[in-house]
């Protein structure tokens, strides 16, 4: 079936540099003109944010094709436009799209835009910046300073492994100044995450009960002593089950400061993006997203290699 005269008109944006960048789109645009999607594809500008913008009045919907850092990028512009968001999982981990159980086959992602609706979510911010999955400080921080995306091209989720064995030697607790709730801490830590939605890093869960649609951040501190016990902590960090370990604190909060003695960066879904004092809010049905509905996302595989962050 051919587009007719009312297809909804689809922005299809593409990040090259993503892992599955070069994928070819042939059969991802007929899915998407099966389902009563026309896409359209302006010529190419790096700003995927400035593209959106200067498109809103002409689409109906934005269809990214990347990874989580591609998604990050966008979500100024989805936010200021509320057009709502196909994704097509063309990066490394694709986190996002495994929070919301979507197929990791682009074609499949491409049918599930047509023939799903498209579902709030909630959208993560750190000093002004947005993200979906989690934002850290700490050795994740170090380990996405010295991840190339050259070298999660080549090597996919193996990169991660890579480089983690080359931060975990060089990692030092540091003292950081919690503020949330009412209450003020005072804690020793290798790293701090802020988490909005389910999976991050790869394969890692922020919480077993996280969702990226349920109006909350989930905070957790990695009080290790040893950079080893990272090691021991994979089947929880895996999990999602890191908070009921001795050495991890955990909790849920909406809002929440983070200081440290000197300023650190703070990685916002692979990329870093601020500087500590951090301060987090969690924005509720922020944006919208097409989506299968929440009782009925499938548990979704994850990757065979895991990583401590």
């Amino acid at each position: 079936m051919s587009a007719g005269p009312q297809a909804r008109r689809g922005l299809l944006l593409v990040n090259p540099n993503a892992r599955n960048g070069g994928f070819s789109l042939d059969a991802v645009r007929e899915a998407l003109r099966e389902g009563g999607i026309e896409p359209f594809e302006p010529p190419g500008d790096p700003d995927c944010t400035a593209v959106i913008k200067r498109h809103a009045a002409q689409s109906d919907l934005v269809i990214l094709g990347g990874g989580d850092g591609t998604l990050n990028a966008a979500a100024p512009a989805l936010v200021e436009t509320g057009l709502p968001l196909g994704i097509l999982p063309l990066g490394t981990a694709n986190d996002l799209a495994r929070s919301l159980g979507l197929p990791p086959d682009p074609v499949a992602a491409a049918t599930l835009i047509a023939t799903e609706e498209a579902r709030p979510v909630d959208l993560g911010c750190v000093n002004g910046h947005y993200y979906f999955n989690v934002a850290s400080i700490g050795f994740s921080a170090e380990l996405a300073g010295d991840l190339t995306a050259e070298s999660k091209k080549k090597w996919g989720t193996v990169g991660y492994g890579i480089a983690a064995m080359r931060v975990l030697r060089r990692v030092r607790p540091f003292t950081v100044y919690l503020e949330h709730d009412g209450q003020t801490e005072t804690i020793t830590t290798i790293q701090v995450s802020v988490g909005n939605g389910r999976h991050y890093g790869g394969g890692m869960t922020v919480e077993e009960t996280a969702t990226v649609d349920d109006g909350k951040l989930d905070f957790y501190s990695l009080e290790v002593k040893h950079w080893w016990r990272l090691l021991a902590l994979l089947p929880a960090l895996r999990r999602g089950t890191q908070g009921k370990a001795a050495d991890v604190r955990a909790f849920h909060t909406t809002e929440i400061v983070v200081k440290t003695k000197k300023p650190r960066p703070v990685n916002t879904d692979g990329e870093l993006s601020t500087y500590t004092p951090a301060y987090f809010k969690v924005f509720p049905k922020a944006v919208r997203i097409f989506a299968p509905e929440a009782s009925q996302r499938p548990g979704v595989a994850r990757p065979t290699f895991t990583l401590p962050f």
